[in-house]
């Protein structure tokens, strides 16, 4: 596969942040996405070795558009440039969790895991009342050395601890978040050899596993809420 073709096309596309290039360049966009899509479906294949629950995935229904929902923003760009995915045994939807992909040339692309969303009030519920009453795993699981060397829990939080909650409890600080997620960086470099990023990102996302597996624990009877 050419991941090239990814970097030059999202690289382009972010000093060309407007209707009139993409749709006059909508040819290029479609080969780098064929390139993206091949390398999703070469990491299904690695992270199945470990993780058989994602290997029916289909790269083409794991992706995010990359058309921006400008109206609550001060940056009107059209477009964000970066190729994005999410791996997980029920596709890109954000629960359950899964393995997080994220392409956007320079310096701005990594592998993620976790809950990203923080808007399911649910969804946060159910993630601290989880942390709340199995501090002993979530302790064990981020402080394996492994995951300490690449990984350390990310996600919005609040000033204190919510109310209902003890403030002296050992994971307290944990508690106050309302998203709870781990990102590595990546350099546009790195995909040069798509077989041994590949073959690298599954070894971090193998790491990553514990953490998912204990938030899809605590987010079992999550629902996704109907649209309106």
């Amino acid at each position: 596969m050419n991941t090239q073709l990814i970097i030059d096309y999202l690289s382009a596309l972010s000093l060309n942040n407007n209707r009139e290039w993409y749709h006059a360049n909508k040819d290029d966009f479609k080969k780098a996405n064929t390139e993206f899509e091949k390398l999703l479906q070469a990491l299904i294949l690695e992270i199945g070795k470990f993780d058989s629950s994602i290997l029916h995935a289909n790269p083409k229904e794991l992706t995010f558009k990359l058309v921006r929902d400008t109206r609550f923003s001060h940056d009107k760009s059209p477009y964000n440039p970066a190729f994005r995915a999410h791996i997980s045994s029920r596709g890109k939807l954000p629960v359950p969790v899964g393995y997080y992909l994220m392409i956007k040339p320079g310096g701005q692309s990594f592998l993620g895991g976790g809950l990203f969303a923080d808007m399911f009030k649910d969804a946060t519920s159910m993630v601290r009342n989880y942390i709340a009453q199995n501090g002993g795993e979530w302790e064990k699981i981020i402080h394996e050395p492994a995951f300490e060397t690449y990984f350390t829990v990310r996600g919005t939080a609040l000033k204190n601890v919510p109310t209902g909650y003890d403030k002296e409890h050992p994971q307290a600080d944990y508690l106050k978040f309302k998203s709870w997620y781990l990102e590595y960086p990546f350099n546009d470099d790195e995909l040069e050899d798509a077989e041994m990023f590949s073959e690298k990102a599954a070894k971090l996302f193998r790491i990553m596993k514990p953490f998912n597996d204990y938030l899809n624990k605590a987010l079992t009877e999550f629902q996704m809420p109907a649209r309106k």
